[in-house]
């Protein structure tokens, strides 16, 4: 007897961005058939990663024909700029947020089975309530029964305390079921069970809603750490190129070095253009050029401006360059206390005044800029960043550092996504839906 291979249900994707919402479907079995998004960048991360099907280009100006028919879930992480509580103007007035008309079109014209959509928290909040309402009610009046929910990412193995909202809506008059969560303890806590503040902090971890009964979670495993997942890099010197670490390349670990609150400044003051005629001289002594020093480094054109008197674009080695520079170039110990002693300094600019803790789950990655890395000298890497939002090692992010950190910080935790669409497959499943 032939065995019968599982179905492999189809995926269509609106505001894929660089995919994190596609690549947990993926890898809870389905099969994306068609993606889009606007944002150049993303795109091409996407493309580099998970496939050829995403479609660069405007939503509003794809017609439904161009889209593929016949799938089974439609997915869309419509723009949240104008929604978030970040954004103190936001009003519907906002063009971005009528972008999910986008998924009403494609659901009336495609007709799938199910529907996902997120969105940011605060969206609920949005006069009074009022435009969940309205979405849900326009979701509600093409025949789908429609349900949401704000999942936070940490209560499902997610190193990120990041709440979403998530709508769900199907035409098959089953319930939307949301994933039930499986962390929620605290490492510091002294027993096994949950302190009083983390019962009410965090009581979605305690229940779940299957077919509107509340059963029980027996047993929670703890939040996972920053520390627990990205330790291994607080000492690795970030860099632009790919490079091997025990038989393992580490991509994108590149990061902003501005941070905020306080930060390990230099001791004494120093100037640049002393500093690069300093390096420039000993370079020619050993006579090498700033191309095999980016080589040695890992960098793209950093060297360049270590030798580079103009204040506008020159600049000074930070301690660990300066001291492996010091190994190439030989010179003398002139400089090395200006550049190399550091004190804790407090500054005011930056919006931002995060800093990540290591022995709790990490804020929510934002799009706008990391959060400052627990050694106060820089912000945390895109590899850091990409591995708090749970993306694979070797998923490559392409585009500026800015453009990077912006794909990941707009993305859905690829494990909150997998747990999501998990649920879904087996709905689909055990009601013989081909």
């Amino acid at each position: 007897m032939t065995q019968k291979h599982p179905k492999k249900y189809k995926v269509v994707s609106l505001f894929s961005g660089c995919g994190g919402l596609d690549l947990g479907f993926i890898k809870s079995g389905f099969e994306v058939v068609w993606a889009n998004d606007f944002f150049a960048e993303a795109t091409q991360t996407y493309r580099a990663n998970i496939g050829d099907h995403i479609i660069y280009g405007d939503i509003t100006n794809i017609p439904s024909d161009d889209i593929p028919n016949d799938f089974d879930i439609l997915l869309g992480g419509f723009p949240c700029q104008g929604f978030s509580i970040a954004n103190s103007r936001r009003n519907m007035e906002d063009e971005r947020n009528f972008l999910y008309k986008e998924l009403l079109r494609v659901i009336k014209d495609k007709q799938p089975k199910f529907f996902v959509a997120e969105n940011v928290k605060g969206l609920l909040s949005m006069s009074g309530g009022e435009i969940i309402k309205m979405i849900v009610k326009d979701f509600e009046s093409l025949g789908y029964g429609v349900d949401y929910k704000v999942l936070k990412a940490s209560n499902y193995g997610v190193p990120q305390h990041r709440e979403r909202i998530i709508i769900i809506g199907n035409r098959l008059d089953i319930p939307n079921i949301f994933p039930a969560p499986t962390h929620g303890q605290t490492k510091t806590s002294k027993d096994k069970t949950n302190s009083k503040n983390d019962i009410f902090e965090n009581s979605e971890t305690l229940f779940t809603n299957l077919n509107d009964k509340l059963e029980p979670i027996l047993e929670l495993k703890p939040y996972r750490t920053v520390q627990e997942v990205i330790g291994d890099y607080q000492d690795i010197p970030t860099r632009d190129l790919p490079f091997e670490i025990n038989n393992k390349t580490i991509h994108n670990h590149t990061a902003r070095t501005n941070v905020a609150d306080q930060f390990w400044g230099r001791k004494y003051k120093v100037s640049q253009e002393e500093i690069c005629d300093y390096l420039k001289k000993w370079r020619t002594i050993v006579g090498t050029s700033t191309q095999k020093i980016d080589k040695i480094f890992g960098y793209k054109h950093t060297a360049g401006h270590w030798f580079r008197k103009d204040n506008k674009s020159g600049s000074i080695p930070n301690p660990s360059d300066w001291w492996r520079l010091k190994e190439i170039l030989k010179f003398d110990n002139q400089y090395d206390a200006q550049v190399t002693q550091l004190v804790l300094k407090p500054i005011s600019f930056e919006q931002s005044l995060r800093i990540s803790n290591w022995y709790t789950p990490s804020d929510t990655i934002t799009a706008s800029g990391p959060e400052i890395h627990p050694n106060k000298q820089r912000r945390l890497s895109v590899r850091e960043c990409a591995i708090l939002q749970t993306f694979p090692d070797d998923f490559v992010f392409c585009g500026s550092l800015g453009n990077m950190y912006k794909q990941i910080g707009n993305a859905v935790p690829v494990l909150m996504a997998q747990k999501i669409a998990e649920v879904i497959k087996k709905q689909l499943d055990e009601n013989n839906l081909d």
